[in-house]
């Protein structure tokens, strides 16, 4: 998660959140939401995907021997 080949710098991962819990401006005040450098970013398709999620989970019971209630 770390190191020359990580995708972001590690010391500005608290900069969103710090701005999220802090500030008065409009955009830091709306609820919900995927933020990435204090901007709002739009999910992946996947998080749509009824489909998608189901298979997931599926696979997932497979490997852990566990289902999601």
């Amino acid at each position: 998660m770390g190191g020359a080949r990580a995708p972001d710098d590690l010391r500005l991962g608290h900069r969103t959140q710090e701005w999220l819990a802090a500030s008065d401006d409009p955009e830091a005040l709306t609820s919900g939401g995927y933020w990435y450098h204090q901007h709002r970013e739009k999910p992946h398709p996947a998080v749509r995907d009824e489909r998608f999620q189901n298979e997931l989970l599926d696979h997932l019971a497979g490997v852990t021997g566990e289902r999601l209630g």
